[in-house]
């Protein structure tokens, strides 16, 4: 992309995530994280011409009530859900907008309240969105008791052990990996750092499949981003920065549900795809990568993920852990923040979190968990349902 139409996040903000019942109130959080925003960025919100506000669980226009505790300015606010995915949803529509030139300043956040528990349906006297997933997983893996999540993603990881002969133990080492990071981070709910023996030793959920450390959390918190067009950053002084330089957005297409293949299932063939188009925008490959945020919600979607974005070879995960290639002094750092993993899943939150943490890598305001000399980074959020969303950032 010219860098003179190049979207620049000139701000980003976020609050330390927590679990269910100790966070603040979604609008309080969201409000805080767009002043932190707007903060870094150095300038008010009275600039700001539009918003995108993303949650899953809230009722209708929780958006205009998080906002209006910063300002009541008249803007557009628009409210976004699109399940896991949903932060980045709204930041895909912030940057539609720069680059469409109908607004030359806007604010993307995302928040979540969650309450403790595994996810589920909420309006249970219609059909479900999930219910071509539920059947297909069904002929994958029949009828385990596990609540939909857990079946979705531990199919997955099962399909790729019986593929490639992975074991459960990588998926573990994925685990502490992200311990280790989030070690490193202040804004991470779990920071202790634990062993891929401590993962394979907690509950197991789904024997032979999934353990309960390889799962993430249910959890509340909030982030948000500042995008600016080139122009409007010349006028306002705005220097350097990061650059959204290509962006892709896929949803699913039949083989999600025809394939007999839970990873299919689950969302690989999207990421394949949205990443392809991105590097193929951004002229660049994975090799360019200093560092990935994605989207870890399951162990097992860390490592399938690896092999989606092109960070390994179909099938060489399992070598690709064990050389510790996804990790500081490795290939590729992936999930510096600890990833959903270890910093937390409040899902309307994620994708704008992942922005904040690659904003700052690509700044060099990392702190413990900087990785040197970062240039290129590549965000990957996916929600079921489904849609996949990839963005690379780079230094300008």
């Amino acid at each position: 992309m010219d860098k003179k139409s190049t979207p620049i996040v000139a701000g980003v903000g976020m609050v330390k995530f927590e679990k269910p019942g100790q966070s603040d109130t979604y609008d309080v959080m969201a409000a805080r994280a767009v002043r932190e925003a707007l903060e870094d960025a150095g300038l008010d919100y009275s600039m700001i011409q539009s918003a995108y506000a993303g949650y899953v669980y809230g009722d209708s226009t929780s958006g205009q009530k998080a906002l209006y505790h910063v300002g009541m300015t008249g803007i557009p606010i628009v409210n976004v859900n699109n399940n896991c995915s949903t932060g980045s949803t709204a930041l895909y529509l912030a940057r539609q907008a720069i680059e469409s030139g109908a607004a030359d300043c806007v604010l993307a956040v995302g928040f979540e309240q969650m309450r403790p528990g595994a996810l589920g349906d909420v309006f249970e006297d219609r059909p479900s969105p999930f219910q071509a997933f539920d059947e297909a997983t069904d002929r994958c893996v029949g009828d385990v008791p596990v609540p939909l999540a857990l079946r979705y993603f531990g199919g997955a990881g099962l399909a790729h052990m019986e593929k490639y002969g992975t074991t459960l133990r990588d998926f573990a080492e994925v685990r502490a990996k992200a311990s280790r990071h989030a070690a490193r981070n202040p804004l991470a709910l779990f920071r202790k750092e634990i062993t891929a023996d401590d993962v394979l030793e907690s509950a197991e959920l789904w024997p032979g499949a999934l353990t309960r450390l390889m799962a993430c959390p249910p959890t509340c918190g909030a982030a948000a981003a500042v995008l600016v067009s080139p122009a409007f950053a010349r006028r306002h002084g705005l220097e350097g920065g990061v650059g959204i330089v290509a962006q892709d957005m896929v949803t699913d297409r039949p083989g999600t549900f025809d394939s007999n293949d839970m990873m299919r299932v689950v969302g690989y063939d999207m990421t394949v795809e949205a990443s392809r188009r991105v590097y193929e925008k951004a002229g660049v490959g994975p090799e360019d990568l200093d560092v990935v945020e994605l989207h870890d919600c399951f162990a097992q979607n860390e490592l399938i993920t690896y092999e989606g974005l092109g960070l390994c070879p179909e099938g060489g995960a399992q070598k690709f852990i064990h050389d510790k290639g996804n990790t500081y002094g490795g290939n590729v750092v992936v999930n510096s923040s600890g990833g959903l993993l270890s910093k937390g899943h409040p899902l309307g939150a994620t994708g704008l979190a992942q922005c904040y943490e690659l904003t700052h890598q690509l700044r060099g305001t990392a702190g413990d968990r900087q990785v040197e000399g970062a240039r290129a980074a590549l965000q990957h959020n996916l929600g079921l349902g489904g849609a996949c969303v990839v963005t690379l950032y780079q230094a300008i």
